[in-house]
């Protein structure tokens, strides 16, 4: 039997393990999980990993299967970062029962996601064009050259088409004078390039 590449990374309540054995078919594939044990099997390519470096919780962890890679996903008994894939770390779920007793498990408050949104957003309150004129994003910048627009006189309105759709959109000027005399030039952005697109 022949061992297969494969390479993981962890979180702190799952590890996720690539085997990469291009092209297997599902059918074909077996996937054993034990409390410290891994073993895949594919005809005559196999990959058996004992001892884990920590316990895994068996009924939750999973595995898919994919064109490239066949992907496993260990669902850890205990929390926390195994550092490594294989080892003779001291199994901590072997020992609990006799230790409970004599040490009490500290646990964390979980925070309450809910509130802190709430509190965030009821805090703060939006700000309008006249406080911050960035706020809006584009479509405040477009309801601004809108009602420049609307509020422009002929020669302002056609100076403002002229100039836009002859520099293809990099220039918009309101002064009909300036832009009759010539061709409106295209002026790119600092570090850009101006391509003509046939």
């Amino acid at each position: 039997m022949s061992t297969i590449r494969h390479e993981f990374y962890e979180t702190d309540d799952a590890l996720t393990l690539s085997i990469f054995d291009r092209g297997a078919d599902p059918t074909q594939v077996n996937v054993k999980f034990g409390d410290r044990r891994l073993s895949y099997q594919r005809g005559e390519t196999s990959l058996v990993l004992e001892p884990l470096k920590g316990q895994i919780d068996p009924s939750n962890s999973t595995y898919t299967v994919g064109k490239v890679k066949v992907e496993v996903r260990l669902a850890k008994a205990i929390p926390g970062r195994w550092g490594g894939l294989i080892g003779d770390s001291p199994d901590p779920l072997a020992n609990t029962a006799s230790s409970s007793d004599s040490t009490t498990r500290r646990v964390q408050p979980r925070k309450n996601w809910e509130g802190i949104t709430t509190e965030i957003l009821s805090g703060d309150k939006e700000k309008t064009t006249e406080e911050d004129p960035n706020v809006g994003g584009d479509s405040t910048l477009n309801s601004f050259f809108q009602k420049i627009y609307g509020d422009a006189d002929e020669d302002t309105k056609r100076a403002m088409m002229k100039s836009y759709s002859e520099s293809g959109g990099t220039t918009l000027s309101t002064n009909w004078d300036e832009v009759r005399k010539a061709r409106v030039e295209v002026k790119p952005p600092q570090g850009s390039e101006w391509k003509k697109w046939n």
